[in-house]
């Protein structure tokens, strides 16, 4: 599902936390606690005691709770977690009280070389695995019955507290919903002007064959009936359909509106700089 890209991508603190240990010439006696993006905990545990390894726990949210997922991780997903660096990962069982999964990492099978940040990148993945694999079991367990009906239904994910969007599954495509909520009113400004260029760029004949992307400041039909508080935003709503849906989640669209808002101050600032250089005198020409 190329979809589930949105979801591919390493913690940038843990990744940080374990690459501090792989790289520490002597132990590290290490109990740390890390909570990111408000819902996901990481437990990282080293000592002594067991010098050879270091022990990552995680708990994380379910993804949906309009879908019921199986009793804790399906097999599945523990079966891609062991396809993680599998000489290096290994899935202690059971997993650490107030966790979900534990992973032992031996890092003394990693190889010292530029294949060593390679690998802790790809171990700092781990909760990008799980929530991709929730979404593949979400997905399989839409409802037959109402798509026989050509009802399909909105399935609200919260990948993050203040960031639900929703996934309509269709028999030949999917589609992606994202309301869009700003903290400050600049941002407001700024992501208006922002996705009615996108919408401009991506009807133009350069881009026919890139997902097509919609955007309105009012929910589209496929919401009608959620929750009013889901739909209340002040940013208005992305909409991505086809085989892939990028990743647009609040954080991401704002990270682009401000790389396109530097771009543009940084045309400005040296459009101003060339109008206050002096013009300078061609070689033996009269002064005036």
């Amino acid at each position: 599902m190329p979809f589930l890209s949105c979801f591919e991508r390493a913690s940038p603190a843990l990744k940080e936390i374990l690459l501090k240990l792989y790289h520490a010439e002597n132990l590290m006696e290490l109990d740390h606690h890390l909570h990111e993006f408000g819902s996901v905990e990481y437990h990282i545990q080293c000592s002594a005691v067991d010098p050879n390894n270091t022990y990552l726990s995680i708990a994380t949210p379910q993804l949906s709770h309009g879908v019921p997922l199986s009793h804790g991780f399906p097999h599945s997903t523990l079966e891609v977690v062991k396809r993680i660096c599998s000489d290096v990962v290994e899935i202690v069982e059971p997993a650490r009280e107030g966790y979900q999964l534990t992973l032992r990492l031996n890092f003394t099978k990693i190889p010292h070389s530029e294949d060593a940040v390679k690998m802790i990148t790809e171990i700092s993945t781990l909760q990008a695995v799980i929530l991709s694999s929730q979404l593949k079991e979400i997905l399989r367990n839409v409802s037959s019955k109402d798509a026989s009906q050509g009802m399909y239904r909105p399935i609200k994910l919260v990948y993050h507290p203040r960031e639900p969007f929703f996934i309509i599954k269709q028999p030949e495509k999917v589609t992606a919903v994202f309301p869009m909520r700003f903290k400050e009113n600049s941002d407001v400004i700024i992501a208006t002007a922002f996705f009615q260029e996108l919408m401009d760029v991506g009807s133009s004949e350069a881009w026919a064959k890139a997902p097509p992307c919609i955007w309105s400041p009012i929910p589209p039909p496929e919401l009608r009936g959620e929750p009013l508080e889901d739909l209340s935003t002040n940013g208005g709503f992305v909409s991505f359909a086809d085989e892939t849906v990028k990743q647009c989640t609040r954080g991401f669209i704002q990270r682009r509106m401000r790389n396109r808002l530097e771009s543009l101050v940084e045309v400005l600032q040296k459009g101003t700089i060339e109008e206050d250089q002096p013009v300078k005198k061609a070689k033996g020409m009269p002064s005036a």
